[in-house]
């Protein structure tokens, strides 16, 4: 039982997916962060883009 249990501890290949699920967690609440951050400002830029485009191609 303590063989395994040392076996095991000393097992190391399930360590790098944890790691990048923790990366793509961090940016995932990173890209959240900052989209509610510009949102107001980012749907204002997106109206007037296209706008402008739509009064350009009449």
């Amino acid at each position: 039982m303590i063989r395994m249990l040392s076996r095991f501890r000393r097992d190391d290949r399930g360590a790098t997916a944890l790691e990048y699920g923790l990366i793509a967690a961090l940016v995932f609440v990173v890209s959240v962060a900052g989209w509610q951050a510009l949102g107001g400002n980012a749907e204002g830029l997106i109206v007037r883009t296209m706008t402008t485009i739509g009064e350009a191609l009449s």
